[in-house]
């Protein structure tokens, strides 16, 4: 109950003197307290004893976190079985989307995070206190979260006892529904935020015993940092996982608790993923400006961010300069499955750098660079299985031959969980690792996915699809659907339109395709044209570069590591169904060709992995009819993967 700043019974707080609950607000806030924050609450004490001076029971609560959201509701009011949630703004003339939005996230933020939240009607109210009286109307959702109500000063006792009288549930006993647990799983834009601004990575993530225990995860990597430290020795840690299961989160909780420069570590966070560093850098960078306010120019809050999260493609060239060791100890590899081969590291360092006959994969130059320090030091590499979607992008198994080759003295540690060919392809550990010191850690896999926190099994649908498991993947569909949607749909107009409906609130939607879908143009699908994943992913509703309009596409290089709240994953033919088995197709010139080099072909598979697993919440295919008159579009390519779904059994919309 010592969540919020105040609360109490509505009879008690009716006659409690304003002064003593206003010092009680003063005594619990944290922060420098401003004139405007001590005249809104003497505002609000008064406004709520006169408007709920009529209540014979219930309870209610002044400042209610939402961790995930690092936020805090203004009140929220339990009523028997109605969970009222209360964002004043004083003054405001005006029902603002901005508003509406934000008392529609707190009450999302507790139906799927908030246990005893989870069955409870929840109604959002947005009380614009010089606002022009609005219609009240009271309108739930398929999860009993209702319509915000927008009221003013006036209506606001109006719009309260209209609830309760039209509104009969179960009743909730306060302490329990305060007291009763908060298992969140934020973005990884959340969670880079949080941690940023100094909160625990189990103030924002699950605690439960399904999900990922990143804490355990974090323990078992500082254990093996701190003994390589005492004992002078260098390893090199995997931590591997289904697409969603927290690998990121996780490496970037290390190098938070691991940034310490008193100790000569130097921890970083390095990621050859552009997008997704331009997208965290920008987003911490725009949160610290809004905190800070007029205090910190941009420019100087996205230097702060860049030596938080960096490109490792800069940490690279670098240490190309000099044979000196780096400053950092601790290193920590974000999606390490993607570092380049020996071919591809070549070319490049040819073509742009001007460097003939440099021989070595991306993660033996790596490896060697660290191999500098004269006494310890530590790489930790996060591994995605089957998430290699680009050429020359060389997987688990270089690093594994590179150790193996010329880094024997380097300790490596392991979970002996993963043995699926995504990781492997099919070589066994003790050959992959035949030369090395290998200490396995249970803790060093992560095997269930968190980002969609409706429903674990998705990673297992989409592996039993793509492996043309139809059996299974009917199985896990059938355990999935009714909390993560998954429809279809042949008309995309139709598939926007759902999305649309879907999203409350500043729930993320977008349109995602294969960047081998050329011939998805005539439906107004251009993946030949570049976004800016900052604007994309960053950017309000009301912006036409932002993913909300439905108007510009992202690939797999985009999204990769990132996520959606809903999305629509536009098929097209360079993933089609040849007899009764995946083919994969590659457009050259003005036809389809096949694909037969198997390297090519994993990756184009993974490019549909990465595509299917970016949903929070729930997604929509969108597979097209095809059209006679176009061999490159005949209805024949796209009929059969419409058919598969139908034999599934993903309902159509």
């Amino acid at each position: 109950m010592e969540k919020s700043y105040y609360h109490n019974s509505i009879h008690n707080f009716l006659s409690d003197d304003p002064n003593y609950i206003l010092g009680f607000l003063v005594k619990k806030h944290q922060f420098t307290l401003e004139e405007q924050q001590r005249n809104a609450w003497q505002y609000q004490i008064a406004f709520l004893q006169e408007s709920l001076s009529n209540l014979k029971n219930g309870h209610i609560f002044f400042e209610f976190p939402i961790p995930r959201m690092g936020k805090r509701v203004d009140n929220v009011l339990i009523v028997d079985g109605c969970v009222l949630i209360i964002e004043f703004k004083i003054g405001e003339k005006k029902y603002h989307n901005h508003a509406i939005d934000q008392v529609l996230d707190y009450s999302l933020d507790l139906k799927n995070f908030h246990e005893k939240s989870h069955n409870a009607a929840i109604f959002p109210i947005l009380v614009a206190t010089d606002a022009k009286s609005s219609s009240i109307e009271i309108k739930p959702y398929n999860d009993k979260v209702h319509s915000p109500i927008l009221v003013n000063k006036a209506t606001f006792s109006e719009a309260i006892f209209d609830i309760l009288s039209k509104v009969n549930e179960s009743y909730i006993d306060p302490n329990e529904w305060a007291s009763s647990q908060y298992k969140p799983t934020p973005t990884i834009i959340e969670a880079a935020q949080a941690l940023y601004q100094g909160h625990s990575v189990k103030d924002i993530s699950r605690s439960d015993s399904g999900a990922i225990n990143l804490g355990r995860t974090t323990e078992c990597i500082n254990r093996i940092i701190s003994d390589a430290k005492e004992n002078n020795y260098k390893s090199i840690c995997f931590i591997t996982g289904v697409p969603g299961s927290g690998k990121t989160l996780a490496g970037l909780n290390i190098a938070n608790e691991r940034h310490k420069f008193d100790e000569e570590e130097h921890a970083v966070f390095l990621s050859g993923n552009t997008p997704l560093i331009e997208v965290l850098q920008e987003a911490l960078a725009r949160n610290d400006k809004e905190l800070l306010n007029s205090s910190i120019r941009k420019s100087e809050a996205l230097k702060k961010a860049k030596s938080f999260i960096q490109n490792i493609h800069h940490f690279r060239d670098d240490n190309l300069r000099t044979d000196a060791p780096p400053i950092e100890k601790v290193v920590i590899f974000d999606e390490a499955q993607r570092a380049w081969t020996a071919e591809q590291t070549s070319r490049f360092m040819a073509r742009k750098k001007g460097i003939a006959n440099f021989n070595w994969s991306e993660p033996e130059f790596l490896i060697s660079v660290m191999d500098r320090h004269k006494s310890w030091a530590v790489i930790i590499c996060l591994i995605g299985g089957g998430q290699e979607i680009f050429t020359g992008e060389a997987g688990l198994i270089e690093w594994f031959s590179a150790l193996n080759k010329h880094y024997q003295h380097w300790k490596v540690f392991i979970s002996n969980t993963i043995t699926d060919y995504e990781y492997t392809r099919g070589i066994s550990l003790e050959k992959l690792l035949s030369n090395q010191s290998v200490k396995f850690e249970k803790d060093l896999h992560l095997s269930t996915s968190i980002r969609s926190f409706r429903s674990e099994k998705v990673s297992n649908f989409v592996k039993s699809l793509l492996d043309f498991n139809i059996q299974e993947a009917k199985s896990f569909y059938q355990q999935l659907k009714t909390k993560y949607p998954i429809v279809i749909t042949r008309d995309i107009l139709r598939a926007k339109e759902w999305l649309r409906n879907k999203c409350r609130g500043t729930e993320r939607i977008g349109l995602l395709a294969s960047s081998g879908a050329v011939r998805l143009k005539p439906h107004g699908i251009f993946v030949q044209l570049k976004i800016d994943a900052k604007n994309w992913f960053l950017n309000p509703k009301d912006d036409i570069r932002s993913s909300f309009y439905l108007e510009d596409v992202a690939r797999e290089f985009d999204v990769q590591g990132l996520e959606l709240d809903w999305t629509c994953v536009a098929w097209d033919t360079d993933l089609r169904i040849e007899n009764n088995q995946w083919a994969y197709k590659k457009f050259r010139g003005n036809s389809w060709q096949n694909i037969n080099d198997p390297n090519s072909i994993i990756y184009l598979k993974n490019t549909y992995r990465v595509l299917l697993t970016r949903a929070r919440q729930g997604m929509v295919f969108f597979i097209p009819k095809g059209d006679q008159f176009d061999p490159t579009r005949k209805g024949e390519y796209y009929d059969p993967i419409y058919d598969l779904f139908m034999k599934i059994g993903i309902e159509v919309i």
